[in-house]
């Protein structure tokens, strides 16, 4: 396993990395997926309160409560569950980021965030008691680093300009290069991580069938599935999506989505193969052209 470290911390973390929303599995399942993540070096784990209205942050503090000084862990606040669990509702107030924190480090069984994000932003917000709320907690020490996750140009200059974030999760493949434009640019200037997200597009870039997809047709999302497959070599579709999206300097970690041991095995590889070459690389940015975000900006 390669690693690499976070923006202007000291978060070591894997360059590729466990996106937990996806650990849905029974106990054991689960059990045997984290255990086996760890042995192939794996260890960061990112999560969140909004997932399973924070029945995955038990689960991930309970599995990794022993390996404590050995992993880094991630969580998001800023969607507040309504009472009657209905749904949820935008809340970056200072009050409510200082109250998730809280509910955040119960839950995983832990005195400390290694790296707490907001999970979300707009423009309306109230931004600077957001960072504000970051700010006391990193005092408290009760995270230890802090960062936005987001794609929105307009927010995260906000953040790069006023606050101390260290990363930026963002979503990044082949079939989503918008981030291209301006955002990574602008990040690696202020020695901000890009962690990305999305990197097979949801399956579209290894097994699922052809469908339309952020403007793309789905003959499009065809051909660039054909052109990974093209220069895929000995590897696999799944590796050689997340090869193209570790390939660029702004990204520190790809978070992964993993629901199976397979799954697993196969991506934790990807980085033991050669990087793509220039014309690999060429080969597949002609398939997907990069795109602008419409919005946001």
């Amino acid at each position: 396993m390669q690693y690499s470290i976070i923006g202007k911390s000291d978060l070591k973390v894997s360059r590729v990395s466990f996106g937990c929303m996806s650990l849905t599995g029974s106990s054991k399942e689960n059990e045997q997926i984290v255990h086996r993540a760890l042995e192939l070096g794996v260890n960061f784990f990112d999560t969140a309160d909004l997932y399973e209205k924070g029945d995955n942050e038990k689960k991930i503090g309970s599995l990794l409560r022993s390996q404590r000084n050995k992993v880094v862990i991630a969580s998001k606040a800023g969607n507040q569950w309504r009472a009657d669990g209905s749904g949820w509702d935008w809340n970056p107030s200072k009050k409510h980021i200082l109250a998730a924190a809280d509910e955040s480090l119960k839950r995983l069984q832990t005195d400390y965030i290694d790296l707490y994000q907001l999970h979300g932003g707009t423009k309306d917000d109230p931004i600077d008691e957001t960072i504000e709320a970051f700010e006391i907690l990193k005092q408290q020490g009760k995270i230890r680093f802090y960062g936005i996750s987001s794609i929105r140009p307009n927010v995260i200059r906000e953040y790069v300009q006023k606050s101390g974030i260290v990363s930026v999760m963002m979503q990044y493949s082949l079939l989503d290069r918008r981030a291209e434009e301006e955002c990574f640019d602008l990040l690696e200037q202020h020695g901000i991580s890009v962690l990305s997200r999305g990197g097979v597009a949801q399956g579209l870039l290894v097994n699922k069938p052809a469908k339309p997809y952020l403007g793309w047709s789905a003959e499009e999302v065809a051909h660039a599935a054909g052109a990974i497959n093209q220069v895929k070599g000995t590897g696999s579709a799944a590796q050689t999506a997340i090869r193209f999206v570790l390939q660029h300097p702004a990204v520190a970690s790809a978070v992964i989505g993993v629901r199976t041991l397979a799954q697993l095995e196969d991506i934790a590889l990807s980085l033991d193969l050669p990087l793509l070459t220039t014309e690999e690389m060429s080969l597949l940015a002609a398939a997907a052209a990069s795109q602008n975000y419409s919005e946001h900006r």
